[in-house]
């Protein structure tokens, strides 16, 4: 089934080229000039991933990632992922948009390849978190925490933990290894892919977001340790 993407963007002559681009590459394009556009054809033919310019007219780019993720929750179906397509090279402007539930960022001008390789592997990602993908049998405990990966659930101490498919995908990779410290470039090719090898901002950004639904106190985690200079370690807890 060829995927859907939808590219939003309010530069015309980008919007062209690239939706040919993509439609060469073997994808389907909608493209929408604004959030309110791209929002209608959310809701009326959900894309498998979305293009989305930060610097949009009228409602920009972060606000338009809060509200599709109020039309798309992130349930029992994970929501649409979302690759920012941002002229802003400041890396305050990236980690706020990955900590609202992007998927990763494309700064502009950018090499078409790369940006293919990107959909690519984001999308090949989601197929494995997908819910309805071949079940993986065994529950994963780990101290408190409990991981399901064929319902794609998580609990602490029993209670239910809501995480965007990335922040599952990377917390079970921990899980898988508990005690064992793994590096940043280890995790990038794990969870992102091969073509993420060398941008830590992506971790980070995730760790933190983990840590801030994991831990009782986010500034001082037990449970995800940082070991410095060489990477992370999921620390069982159980209190």
């Amino acid at each position: 089934m060829t995927a859907h993407i939808l590219l939003v963007d309010d530069d015309e002559l980008l919007r062209r080229s690239l939706a040919l681009n993509l439609e060469e590459a073997g994808y389907r394009a909608s493209t929408a000039s604004n959030a309110e556009t791209a929002m209608e054809i959310v809701r009326r033919d959900p894309p498998e991933l979305i293009l989305l310019d930060i610097g949009l007219p009228g409602m920009d780019g972060l606000d338009a990632l809060r509200k599709l993720q109020q039309i798309t929750p992130d349930s029992a179906q994970p929501g649409i992922p979302v690759i920012f397509l941002t002229a802003r090279r400041r890396e305050l402007d990236q980690a706020l948009g990955l900590e609202l539930g992007a998927d990763d960022y494309v700064t502009k001008p950018f090499n078409l390849s790369v940006l293919l390789a990107r959909i690519k592997a984001l999308l090949r990602r989601v197929e494995r978190t997908d819910p309805g993908a071949p079940a993986q049998p065994d529950t994963l405990q780990t101290g408190d925490l409990t991981i399901n990966p064929a319902a794609h659930t998580v609990t602490v101490a029993g209670l239910p933990v809501e995480l965007s498919p990335l922040e599952f995908a990377l917390l079970h990779t921990l899980a898988l290894n508990p005690g064992h410290v793994i590096s940043v470039d280890e995790l990038l090719n794990r969870v992102w892919g091969a073509e993420y090898v060398g941008e830590p901002q992506i971790v980070y950004v995730h760790i933190r977001s983990l840590r801030q639904k994991l831990e009782t106190d986010s500034k001082n985690p037990k449970r995800i340790v940082t070991v410095r200079g060489v990477g992370y370690k999921l620390v069982p807890q159980t209190d």
